[in-house]
């Protein structure tokens, strides 16, 4: 692995990350078809096998972000190592966008779920602690990323810098909103296993005012720290490269199609194992549905493509990024 050079193994982490994202996916599809009777999941343990692939998807982003960073660290002019930073810097925010997305997923479901146990404790681990948890991975990986970036970068051997007052102040424009809001998603999920009541009157008031103080107080900061001296740029850095080319912005689109069709084969074949019963008339309870086990023409039909999608995806952006300016190093070192 060290054999390979740095800002290769930036380009390539995220794309693995992609790959083991995809895998717990599909175990997590899989693994919910043991947990259902009828339409209805009664399977808890998914939602954190969900978490836990978001969260490796997150942080191999965030790991790649940082290998790319130290890669430009090293030689500013390296056109491969600014593609680098590009690219994983679009990983980290698809990362972040996606945990984002299943916080908010769970916090809604969490309201329309007639089966949701309204034992407290319950609560609390299946419902309140996912929700905790997705929003501190979103804070860390945010605030790492884009925040804490000097430290990053930091060279071996040498001493960390100290946080500056800006970027406290930036750490804090970052997460006070975020936090924030959870907060309010928490309290607002409290208030109706309380009560078990529709969130439609002043419960919904109380939570956009909390996201409205959290937005305020994190604008507040932000502009504290727009406002903070800082020491001026070198001539040319990552921030100043120009406007990605064609050929990166098609690679890109190419993964993101081709891991989005992956994705949804890979549901669909998963989904092909469950059996379900023929409906019998006048039966209250209907049987519930079976799993069958994998079978060869199942693996070559239905799963097999989904996996050269992904494949395919993962391959043709780590090529299409380092093959654009293989030349490019070749031509300076000559």
């Amino acid at each position: 692995m060290k054999n390979i050079p740095l800002v290769n193994r930036s380009i390539a982490l995220p794309l693995v990350g992609l790959v083991a994202v995809w895998s717990i996916m599909m175990f997590a599809n899989w693994f919910a078809m043991f947990g259902q009777k009828g339409y209805e999941p009664t399977s808890r343990l998914i939602v954190y096998i969900y978490l836990f692939g978001f969260a490796v998807g997150a942080f191999s982003a965030l790991i790649g972000h940082g290998w790319a960073l130290k890669s430009l660290a090293l030689d500013e002019h390296d056109g491969l190592a600014r593609a680098a930073v590009r690219f994983t810097v679009l990983t980290v925010v698809l990362g972040l966008a996606a945990t984002t997305i299943f916080a908010l997923t769970n916090f809604l479901s969490a309201f329309n779920s007639s089966s949701q146990s309204s034992d407290v404790l319950g609560r609390l681990i299946w419902t309140y602690l996912p929700i905790l948890l997705a929003t501190a991975v979103v804070v860390f990986v945010l605030l790492r990323a884009f925040v804490f970036r000097g430290a990053t970068v930091a060279i071996e051997g040498e001493p960390k810098p100290k946080m500056s007052e800006r970027q406290k102040a930036l750490a804090l424009g970052y997460a006070v909103p975020i936090m924030t809001t959870a907060f309010a998603i928490i309290l607002g999920l409290f208030i109706y296993d309380a009560t078990r009541t529709n969130l439609d009157t002043w419960v919904w008031v109380l939570i956009i005012a909390m996201v409205g103080v959290g937005v305020i107080f994190g604008t507040r900061f932000a502009s504290r720290a727009k406002q903070a001296r800082v020491e001026a740029p070198k001539p040319k850095t990552a921030l100043a490269a120009g406007a990605a080319s064609l050929n990166f912005v098609l690679s890109i689109i190419f993964g993101a199609t081709v891991s989005i069709m992956s994705f949804t084969m890979g549901a669909t074949a998963i989904s092909n194992l469950q059996v379900w019963p023929a409906w019998v008339e006048g039966v209250n309870e209907q049987p519930a549905p079976t799993v069958s086990m994998p079978t060869l023409s199942w693996l070559i039909q239905d799963f097999a493509p989904a996996v050269v999608l992904l494949l395919l995806a993962v391959v043709g952006v780590y090529l299409s990024i380092t093959e654009r300016h293989r030349k490019e190093n070749t031509s300076v070192e000559a």
